[in-house]
């Protein structure tokens, strides 16, 4: 089963111009279809997932299909044509606002079908011929930003004519078109989180015959503009007429009057980065001298290898002549040789004792006093602290008693 797309006419929306076409991708591989687009303005083509038959007989396919858009000859579309598909069971819309230069030139679409499913393809060309819109100016332009919205949400015909409806009470034009639909992801916006329904906003431009209304100028007066750079909403008297169903970024809100945009011819100034005209360049004749580059080879060589000889000296000699851990070494043996005579002398318990451990001098009387105990004496028995007791040339002292 393959996709293919239900006709529909050009519809008006809210005194509007949109058009509103769609596509019809038929089973037949390599089919053509012509369709009319008008520049600064807003089309759409809406690729459904149905094929004639199935609209015929009632009866629906849940195969998942997806749609590839691309200009003929190209991997990608034109900068100014768009494509989006949320899912492979929802359908594909084309839009975009074609420019200036795109008039009068046929832009051949190709667009492929391929079925998730049944693994089959169809591929479908769609001429576009872009038609001039000079004949109704619109020099007013207001672009708004919609945060409640995404961009597939506001293409659907009853929502645009909605918003148009609303623009068109505030502003009050005779004639008022949808310029161009721009998702806020283009514009560097985040994905929103799926959270409470959040959506990721779609930016929206319409064009006018008549100067903006006084409701629209409130955004540029200096009360509003501080609100704004302290992050707070402006207060606009004409946002309650949108407020029932479009949440509008007042800050963000762009006018722009084409009427006072006046181009100046830029001319050429002959300085830094221009070159002066020359005439015709003409190339050096072919008897030329001959010049030897040998001596020019030698400096070239021989002054870089000079200076690396230089400095792989004076490297080696850092490395290699002025070694500055000698005596860190030298330390660290002596402690080995201390730590190897401490372990021994804790091996060996039968040595005398050090001399600064025994008593030389009799603390009262100050006389020379033989050393506690014998050389013999088995000191691995020794307690670390010995009992009182009373040993020979021991000083005992007087203990007052009380009167009682």
């Amino acid at each position: 089963m393959m996709d293919t797309v239900s006709a529909m006419s050009p519809a008006a929306l809210s005194s509007s111009t949109l058009l509103l076409t769609a596509i019809l991708l038929s089973c037949a591989d390599g089919k053509t279809e012509s369709v009319y687009w008008k520049n600064k303005q807003l089309n759409l083509h809406v690729i459904s997932r149905l094929n004639p038959a199935e609209k015929k007989n009632g009866e629906l396919s849940n195969d998942p299909i997806t749609f590839n858009t691309n200009l003929m000859g190209y991997p990608d579309r034109p900068g100014w044509l768009r494509y989006i598909q949320r899912t492979p069971y929802s359908d594909g819309v084309l839009y975009g606002s074609p420019t200036f230069e795109s008039v009068g030139k046929p832009t051949v679409i190709e667009i492929t079908a391929y079925n998730r499913r049944t693994f089959e393809t169809a591929r479908h060309n769609l001429i576009l011929n872009i038609m001039s819109a000079e004949d109704f100016p619109l020099p007013y332009q207001a672009e708004f930003f919609i945060k409640n919205m995404n961009v597939e949400e506001m293409l659907a015909s009853e929502i645009l004519g909605d918003f148009l409806g609303a623009v068109k009470n505030v502003w009050q034009p005779e004639r008022l078109n949808a310029i161009n639909i721009t998702s806020a992801l283009d514009r560097g916006g985040r994905v929103p989180l799926p959270i409470n329904d959040m959506k990721e906003g779609v930016y929206v431009m319409v064009g006018a015959d008549v100067p903006f209304s006084s409701c629209l100028k409130e955004v540029e007066n200096p009360q509003n503009q501080l609100r704004c750079s302290q992050e707070m909403e402006p207060a606009i008297s004409c946002d309650k007429k949108f407020r029932a169903q479009f949440n509008i970024d007042w800050c963000k809100i762009s006018l722009v009057d084409k009427t006072k945009q006046v181009l100046f011819a830029q001319e050429v100034v002959h300085g830094e980065g221009i070159l002066p005209d020359a005439g015709e360049y003409r190339p050096p004749s072919e008897a030329l001298k001959s010049r030897d580059y040998y001596a020019d080879f030698l400096i070239t060589l021989a002054v870089p290898s000079a200076v690396a000889i230089v400095l792989f000296a004076i490297l080696g000699y850092i490395m290699c002549c002025r070694r500055e851990g000698i005596i860190q070494l030298v330390h660290h043996s002596a402690i080995q040789k201390s730590t190897k005579e401490l372990r021994d002398m804790s091996n060996n318990r039968e040595i005398a004792w050090p001399l600064s451990t025994l008593p030389v001098f009799h603390p009262v009387t100050g006389e020379m006093v033989p050393p506690l105990h014998t050389d013999n004496y088995d000191n691995t028995n020794m307690p670390l602290m010995q009992t009182q007791q009373t040993m020979p040339h021991q000083t005992q002292i007087p203990q007052q008693q009380n009167a009682g």
